[in-house]
């Protein structure tokens, strides 16, 4: 079996749902997984060592891949929309609170909210993160505290307390 093939068995459901959560349409997020695969097993090609984590570097080339396509959809006129997927586990905090974290995540840093959104939606550990936001884990646990401090501003704004 090719490293390609054990990375796609392993991880498509995770990279599959990373771009889920990115598009919000179960078909574009199924295009992109395929394109991600097709990129990697190319670039895989001409390398002679594997990356050090194979999930980190499928993820970073998903966020390659979604970026690019959601440029040539803004250059044709159809940019992809930001979507609010319904999550069950937000439900006990009500409509208004999920709307105004919603709302302050996007309003956050693009580098911190992909941050925030890895660490605290995907429960990924920070050298993971780490890895795929190019930074050192020191540095990655950093941003993610201020990002921390400017969401409790803001949800304090809306008289929002935890």
């Amino acid at each position: 079996m090719s490293r390609v093939e054990a990375a796609f068995r392993r991880h498509r459901t995770q990279i599959y749902r990373y771009l889920l959560r990115r598009t919000g349409d179960h078909h574009a997020a199924e295009d992109l997984a395929q394109d991600v695969f097709v990129d990697a097993a190319a670039m895989l090609e001409r390398v002679q060592e594997p990356p050090r984590s194979m999930l980190a570097w499928l993820y970073a080339v998903a966020d390659r891949r979604f970026t690019d396509d959601a440029r040539r959809r803004a250059r044709a006129g159809r940019p992809l929309e930001l979507v609010e997927v319904p999550d069950e586990r937000g439900q006990e905090y009500g409509r208004a609170a999920g709307r105004a974290l919603g709302a302050a995540i996007r309003g956050l840093p693009d580098e911190q909210r992909r941050i925030v959104v890895m660490k605290l939606l995907e429960g990924r550990p920070f050298a993971e993160i780490a890895d795929i936001v190019g930074v050192s884990e020191a540095a990655c646990k950093m941003r993610f505290a201020r990002a921390l401090r400017v969401l409790r501003v803001e949800l304090a704004r809306e008289d929002l307390r935890p």
